[in-house]
């Protein structure tokens, strides 16, 4: 079975960002079809041998896929809330709704894997589970669900020497523990049970896809490739109409910014946004923050400490960039970034914060916020959907969800990032000629330099009146992308190290 996923097979650079432009483009246009039409949900299981790559594939669609439709998943052990319950009820409320796509990792097949290999569970009970399986796959199948699943595979001694280079290398040798060398020394064993899982549970509606891992470019091209016909094929068979990215690229005849009003200086307006960052500087820096954010993250995990993040800024400000840039050395399985857009109807009969509560961080877990509970002040202030009184009040009520946050222990940062909107504007217009960016580009965000001065005053009055000492914001010039990326990540350090180290 595993043969045909041991050929060698791999992609030069060249190769992988030449398929990798055009693949983003369809993989983006699809789950905007996806979404809009809500016809279905994409269940995505990523599993396979320790060291194929399975986090870093996770980034990958992260960065390629609008977040804001993706959700991401990955078990440890049951929490007790989780064990008061039956099995499956976890893997039951983590679906994705209609429209959407998940991700999960370590999900219903690892464990039961893990165990049967450990002896601690029968033949017979490994037989029911994988039946219960393939009954919850075959539910979700009838009821519309498209299910993709991939074992990651390395041959035994391309196995052996990815966890050599894991365990050389400070920042990745945790990720290699002793029963990742069990599993090794025990290779064919363990080999031999997967291929019974997988034989057992390769379905026509719940197929698996065995990916030679070696080669980091190949594995992800073939995964996304993979779900890009999967979408294509579950939106022609319900007859989707395709949607043309070019509609949401054309700006209007006339730039809608207005004159800058007369009155005094905003705090935006004082940024020095001449800070800028060598290209060469830039790349030696930001692998050694990351790093060491990485080596924070993993230490606030061990000690059960808690992180959020909290992103605000102008359209094409960077914010998306500077996300990818913080958790790209992160285990996808701890941490969630939430993009928040229109709350839904369920959301929307709460009180605002209701939706922001529910994705407060587990213990140890690092939540990241692209837009968040500040939209009250900003978008809903500039565009009328609170009234003077809602937003004002909100100020209070922000303080005060953010102090039991940090009181509790949290470590949270709030970021706001700034452009000028000469500067907006290069990004928009450079946005038009790359494809797969184009369908950032809505008439909305066009609309919205109409009221740039608006915004600019609400942020203004956002810092003075939530800029606390328990939750300071910290501003940051975004004109130049790679000074932006620096400072988001040297602050986060910052905070996380203070906190660690028995700071406020």
């Amino acid at each position: 079975m595993f043969k045909t996923a041991e050929l060698g097979r791999s992609l030069s650079e060249d190769e992988f960002d030449e398929r990798a432009e055009d693949l983003r483009l369809k993989l983006l246009i699809a789950q905007d079809q996806l979404q809009r039409s809500k016809a279905f949900q994409v269940i995505v299981d990523l599993a396979g041998v320790s060291g194929a790559g399975k986090g870093m594939a996770v980034n990958a669609l992260h960065t390629w896929l609008d977040t804001r439709f993706l959700t991401t998943r990955s078990y440890t052990e049951p929490s007790e809330e989780e064990r008061q319950r039956p099995a499956y009820w976890r893997y039951w409320r983590d679906l994705p709704r209609k429209g959407r796509i998940g991700l999960f990792l370590r999900g219903r097949y690892r464990r039961l894997t893990m165990d049967f290999f450990d002896g601690k569970v029968t033949e017979a009970k490994l037989e029911n589970e994988l039946d219960r399986i393939t009954a919850f796959e075959n539910e979700l199948s009838a009821d519309g669900a498209v299910i993709l699943k991939f074992w990651l595979h390395l041959g035994r001694d391309a196995q052996a020497k990815r966890l050599k280079e894991l365990e050389s290398n400070p920042a990745t040798s945790w990720r290699v523990t002793d029963v990742d060398w069990k599993h090794w020394h025990e290779y064919d064993r363990y080999i031999s049970i997967v291929e019974r899982v997988i034989t057992k549970t390769n379905t026509g509606v719940a197929p698996w896809h065995i990916v030679e891992s070696a080669d980091g470019r190949y594995r992800d091209i073939t995964i996304a490739e993979t779900i890009v016909e999967a979408l294509a094929d579950g939106l022609r068979k319900r007859q989707i109409e395709p949607f043309k990215a070019d509609d949401h690229a054309r700006p209007p005849k006339k730039d809608p910014l207005p004159k800058r009003p007369a009155g005094p200086p905003t705090i935006l307006s004082t940024l020095d946004q001449s800070e800028g960052a060598d290209k060469n500087e830039y790349q030696q820096q930001l692998v050694e923050l990351q790093a060491e954010h990485h080596v924070l993250q993993r230490t606030a995990r061990h000690r059960g400490v808690s992180s959020i993040y909290v992103f605000e800024g102008s359209d094409a400000a960077g914010k998306g960039g500077s996300i990818r840039r913080l958790v790209a050395t992160l285990d996808a399985r701890n941490y969630q970034v939430i993009q928040v857009a229109a709350p839904t109807e369920e959301e929307a009969a709460q009180h605002y914060l209701w939706r922001f509560w529910r994705h407060v961080s587990a213990a140890g877990r690092l939540t990241v916020f692209d837009r968040s509970w500040y939209g009250r002040v900003l978008v809903e202030r500039v565009e009328g959907f609170a009234s003077q009184d809602e937003w004002r009040r909100a100020y209070a009520e922000m303080n005060d969800f953010e102090e039991q946050l940090t009181e509790y222990g949290i470590v949270l940062a709030k970021f706001y990032l700034h452009i000028t909107p000469d500067e907006q504007r290069k990004r928009f217009e450079a946005r038009l000629e790359t494809p797969y960016k184009r369908w950032k580009l809505t008439k909305d965000d066009w609309r919205n330099r109409a009221r740039w001065w608006d915004y600019e005053q609400a942020v203004h009055d956002m810092v003075e009146a939530t800029d606390t000492r328990h939750a300071p914001w910290t501003l940051i010039a975004a004109n130049d992308k790679r000074a932006a990326r620096l400072k988001v990540l040297r602050t986060a350090c910052e905070a996380l190290r203070r906190r660690l180290n028995g700071g406020d």
